[in-house]
């Protein structure tokens, strides 16, 4: 016999008895006597049995996983978010299972599909940036699986939601550069369809409006993918201009640290000939010379919030209560480093 597949039947065999007072033994049911309790738990320990968890929980119609959809893992951002949503799961007794769209709308869909079929008992989920269409979204909601958006959602008012607040964030951010006696500032922005992009943008043109600086259009650069690579070539076209920018406000680090390479490349000095901010806080951002300034959002708080609200969800839907839906708007931080210090 197999000891490390040993089943319910197997015991059953070896004792002469029917699998079901094996089951009702081990389950310790007032009707089986003590002395089959006994024979069986003590064959139980000897072959090392282990109830089929996966069986158990089929019967239960409840898996205790939960599903996650994440754009980059390598994004610094996203793992802590991913451990902010295991702190709070690991303690309520659920499994956690990681999917990566690498920001493809395609694998988004196949991710979604597979966590469904896998029966997972909620889902959390971050859109990719490819991501215009929602239709596989809304057809797993209407299935009655729980989903809870964190940091990219889109306009859904049927669904939670934990994000940090953009707008504030990039508006404090131009502020900052405003205040550092910059007046021609450029900004990065990353895939313009996610919300998050939109926010940062209006963030930035309320900025200048409010410091009475010109908004000029040719200083708003569109990196689709949101890269170190693109970053620094847009940021070279930026340095190629008459009158190029003196300070430039990126969507996002990786964008941020392109800017510094390209800014370097041509021997210009940071933040004295040109300022940067970033935002995502990148552990290796405090690592370059000089320093990145940027805004720091709450990945781990991100992912602890998102994780309670998806766990309330599942305990109402199996009670056949209807959620209340929430939104949840996390503050950020502006991290002041080097880069952008004009004043010191």
């Amino acid at each position: 016999m197999n000891f490390n597949q040993v089943t319910i039947k197997d015991i059953a065999r070896e004792l002469g008895i029917s699998p079901s007072t094996v089951s009702r033994a081990l389950k310790d049911h007032p009707d089986i006597s003590p002395e089959t309790k006994k024979a069986v738990n003590a064959l139980a320990e000897k072959l090392n049995y282990q109830p089929n968890i996966v069986a158990l929980n089929l019967r239960q119609r409840k898996t205790n996983t939960i599903g996650i959809i994440i754009p980059e893992i390598v994004h610094f951002f996203f793992s802590t978010v991913i451990s902010g949503i295991e702190d709070i799961a690991y303690q309520a007794g659920y499994n956690v299972i990681i999917t990566q769209s690498n920001e493809s709308y395609q694998r988004e869909v196949t991710d979604m599909k597979a966590l469904f079929n896998s029966r997972v008992d909620g889902m959390l989920l971050s859109i990719s940036r490819e991501t215009t269409n929602f239709e596989h979204i809304e057809s797993i909601i209407n299935k009655g699986m729980p989903i809870v958006f964190y940091d990219r959602a889109y306009n859904n008012p049927m669904c939670s939601k934990v994000v940090v607040d953009d707008y504030s964030g990039a508006k404090e951010a131009v502020l900052h550069l405003v205040e550092q006696g910059c007046r021609k500032i450029a900004h990065l922005i990353a895939s313009p369809n996610l919300i998050i992009s939109a926010e940062r943008l209006r963030g930035y043109q309320d900025a200048l409006k409010e410091s009475n600086i010109e908004l000029r259009p040719e200083w708003t650069a569109h990196c689709k993918a949101g890269t170190f690579e693109e970053g620094k070539r847009v940021t070279l076209e930026l340095l190629s201009m008459h009158n190029r920018p003196d300070a430039i406000f990126a969507t996002n680090d990786p964008l941020a640290m392109g800017s510094v390479m390209a800014i370097k490349d041509r021997g210009l000095r940071i933040p004295k000939d040109i300022a940067i901010v970033g935002f995502s806080n990148w552990f290796f951002g405090e690592l370059l010379e000089p320093s990145l300034t940027t805004v720091d959002q709450p990945g781990f708080e991100m992912g602890q919030e998102a994780a309670r609200i998806l766990l309330k969800h599942i305990e109402m839907k199996e009670k056949d209560l209807e959620p209340e839906h929430e939104m949840k708007i996390l503050k950020t931080k502006l991290v002041i480093r080097n880069s952008s210090l004009r004043k010191r």
